[in-house]
């Protein structure tokens, strides 16, 4: 049963550059329309999913911090009435640190969210103007002071690997983010994807990205400066305290059940791979139709669930337990790695065996994806 719910909201005021989410920007949204639709939805999957309290609900997006609050407030009542609430229900949203949104965290704060991932991006203009994000520096600043007094748990996040970023930029602009004094940080590398505006940009020579050595060069400083903060790398990409970690993010991470609502929502429940229309106009008309926004459902095979366990699971400093996947799975333990690249990734130090869980090195971690290819058993992957 699933213990984790996530809904996503679509619509921004812009389309960041960068960005390959599903995010739409629209003149106007009929919130009553919508809350409509989204409780839909989420009767749907509590009648297949249901039985077991909620341990996590994540708002995410699009930007869900330009919902009103109290169309969050009513999603999480009717939350609460399908599943009910664990004694400490983690409820993120994450917001766009711009000084209207800021203005509703007090009220956000009142509906029932008790965390927020708040996206900074940088602490410089200039990147700022880069990357197309609507606030600057110091707006983004106020937005996380008013954040911190309004919400017990905050995280932002921090874009690097910028063009031309140097490691002495990159080391003073993470060393005043810890300065901040937020328990949670997720850094992440610009990558440049498919389908963006920046994949145009750097198509026609408009700029050119980081290449991979001084990109890796900045990752090892991430984790060398946010450890000796005490905030260390639980994941490819995120850092905490311990026990600030994002309970929600643990259940995609450790292949647990979860649903998922609104447009271009995944799901994983009962062996079920789930996922709903993208466009918003699309998600609303599937669900005014059926009565839910899920555009496929299929089975996943137990190989094809393995997989996707050893996939995410490895991205945790945790690493995995091959014999917990296994039981959970019904299959043998031996069909889920390949022993020969097992053995040659821990001679060169990429993995090591851990208390009996199988744990990717600080040395395996940036080349995570050539390490999982010379680790997953060639009939997962072929399933």
């Amino acid at each position: 049963m699933a213990r984790a719910l996530y809904i996503h909201w679509p619509f921004c005021l812009k389309k960041c550059p960068y960005c390959d989410f599903n995010s739409h920007v629209r003149d106007g949204v009929d919130h009553a329309a919508w809350q409509r639709a989204l409780v839909a939805d989420m009767r749907h999957e509590a009648a297949l999913a249901g039985g077991e309290p909620l341990t996590s609900i994540f708002f995410g997006g699009g930007t869900p911090s330009l919902m009103p609050p109290a169309l969050i407030a009513h999603l999480l009542a009717q939350a609460e009435r399908l599943w009910g609430f664990s004694d400490e229900t983690e409820i993120t949203l994450e917001a766009n640190p711009s000084t209207v949104e800021a203005a509703a965290f007090g009220d956000l704060a009142a509906a029932g969210i008790n965390r927020v991932s708040l996206g900074l991006q940088a602490l410089d203009d200039t990147a700022l103007r880069f990357l197309g994000r609507l606030h600057g520096v110091r707006e983004g600043l106020a937005a996380l002071e008013i954040a911190q007094r309004n919400f017990a748990r905050v995280s932002f996040d921090l874009i690097y690997a910028r063009p031309g970023q140097t490691p002495a930029a990159w080391q003073a602009e993470l060393s005043r983010a810890l300065g901040f004094g937020t328990d949670h940080l997720s850094l992440y590398q610009l990558t440049i994807e498919p389908n963006t505006r920046f994949a145009t940009d750097v198509r026609l020579g408009h700029f050119a990205p980081l290449d991979d050595d001084p990109a890796a060069e900045l990752f090892e400083l991430s984790r060398a400066i946010t450890a000796d903060a005490g905030l260390l790398a639980y994941e490819v990409s995120n850092h905490a305290r311990r026990g600030q970690e994002s309970r929600h993010n643990l259940t995609y991470w450790r292949y647990r059940d979860y649903c998922g609502i609104g447009p271009g929502a995944h799901g994983r429940r009962g062996g079920m791979a789930t996922s709903r229309h993208k466009k918003p106009e699309n998600w609303l008309a599937a669900v005014s139709e059926q009565g839910h926004g899920i555009r496929e459902e299929a089975a996943l095979s137990p190989a094809t669930r393995a997989s996707e366990a050893l996939l995410m699971g490895l991205r945790l400093s945790e690493g995995v337990s091959l014999a917990d996947i296994a039981a959970r799975l019904e299959l043998d333990p031996a069909r889920l790695i390949d022993r020969t690249g097992c053995a040659m990734l821990e001679r060169l130090g990429f993995v090591q065996q851990v208390d009996g869980r199988l744990v990717v090195t600080d040395k395996g971690v940036p080349v995570l994806d050539a390490v999982l290819g010379e680790l997953v058993h060639p009939e997962l992957v072929a399933a």
